[in-house]
């Protein structure tokens, strides 16, 4: 077996063990592979910043609030912006 195939196989398994952690989990994973995308231009998240998205999601998980489709959030703020 190659590098390219072992490879493959390696991020095939790497992507279906992520997608079977919980999602405040998954949503961990996703900001710290994010986050290793950033170029020194963009500013790190401060810790009071990180503090409020992990209580957001943990109130998403929770069903504390309700979630909105972005295509209905958008079409209503351009709406209260003409």
């Amino acid at each position: 077996m190659g590098y390219t195939e072992h490879m493959s196989i390696t991020v095939e398994k790497v992507v279906s063990d992520a997608l079977e952690l919980p999602p405040s989990v998954r949503a961990f994973v996703a900001e710290k592979l994010i986050e290793s995308l950033d170029v020194q231009e963009a500013p790190r998240l401060s810790a009071k910043w990180k503090t409020k998205l992990r209580r957001r999601c943990a109130e998403v998980d929770r069903g504390a609030v309700s979630l909105h489709a972005a295509d209905a959030v958008f079409k209503k703020a351009y709406a209260s912006l003409a």
